[in-house]
């Protein structure tokens, strides 16, 4: 896009000069068209980048995406900018041609020595073609004006979705982080969960190890008891 726009510039500011010839015009159409087409095929690509599932990396992607964002957008902004400048420069040249054409000015041509009707014939000959080049180059300016109207609105559109996916981006962003803030608080509970339990679990390993040194001092003892019974 930026070597587009600068390829643009170049041969929009010779517009309106003496280098200002059909091969010129035809060709900063051409370059016009590519930057359009190329624009667009662009915006796809952001768009579906966009629409990529989120994962693990979502952080860098998401720094990744700003980048790619700021710099198309930088992008398009010197590419319309070209174009308006452009579309300038065509509506200069028609106000021009128009100011300076015969058929504007109404007039017709004097035969104040009263030349044959020939000669006024061959004038007027002369006129009615230099009026037709003009209509014609008019004409073919028009065509070309409409056609950067019309390119200014598909870059206007373009404009419009990226809005939306830096939009779409920040709100994307913040349920991530929120989710993973969520996420977090559940592993910490979890974590307490986990050492509660391991700390009731190892109090009642302790209290069944005394119950059974106790049961067994008390067998013992109750042993001792009645095997003193049975000798006497």
């Amino acid at each position: 896009m930026s070597f587009s726009a600068s390829d643009m510039q170049r041969l929009v500011s010779l517009l309106g000069t003496e280098q200002d010839t059909s091969q010129l015009r035809h060709t900063l159409q051409q370059k016009q068209q590519q930057g359009n087409n190329l624009a667009k095929e662009t915006d796809k690509l952001m768009k579906a980048f966009t629409a990529l599932p989120i994962g693990p990396d979502q952080r860098q992607r998401k720094l990744q995406k700003e980048r790619l964002l700021n710099d198309f957008s930088a992008a398009l902004n010197s590419f319309q900018r070209t174009q308006r400048q452009a579309a300038e420069r065509e509506r200069e040249y028609v106000a021009r041609v128009r100011a300076s054409s015969r058929v504007s000015s109404g007039g017709q041509p004097e035969d104040s020595f009263g030349n044959a009707p020939q000669n006024y014939s061959q004038v007027q000959a002369q006129t009615e073609a230099f009026n037709e080049e003009d209509l014609r180059l008019i004409q073919e300016r028009e065509s070309a004006i409409r056609q950067l109207e019309s390119d200014i609105t598909d870059i206007n559109d373009i404009f419009k979705d990226l809005g939306m996916m830096v939009h779409e981006q920040g709100d994307m962003i913040d349920s991530i982080e929120a989710n993973v803030e969520t996420a977090d608080n559940c592993v910490q509970n979890a974590s307490q969960q986990l050492t509660q339990a391991a700390s009731y679990q190892q109090s009642h390993r302790k209290k069944i190890c005394i119950l059974l040194i106790v049961g067994a001092v008390g067998i013992v003892v109750i042993g001792l008891i009645i095997w003193g019974a049975v000798k006497q």
